[in-house]
């Protein structure tokens, strides 16, 4: 199995806006984002989509990666690239 183009994708790299929209797009709201990941807070995910603070590699890689979970990756290499 080769590498995917969102593999490919840097979290670094994701605005503010396509973070609230791949939050969106696969279904959670902020408070159900700090349910499923220890240790991120509503206050977390609210900084990171208003560019106020960035999270720590870790943290943004889980966030991302259950994103991921629900969306194809058509779906995340769009949201990414336009937004």
């Amino acid at each position: 199995m080769g590498v995917s183009e969102v593999d490919e994708i840097d979290v670094h790299d994701i605005s503010p806006m396509a973070w609230r929209l791949l939050r969106v797009a696969a279904g959670f709201g902020q408070r159900e984002v700090e349910v499923e990941i220890d240790d991120i807070m509503q206050a977390h995910i609210s900084m990171l989509e208003n560019n106020n603070r960035s999270l720590s590699q870790e943290r943004l890689d889980v966030l991302f990666d259950l994103y991921r979970s629900e969306l194809t990756d058509e779906q995340v290499c769009v949201l990414v690239a336009n937004f």
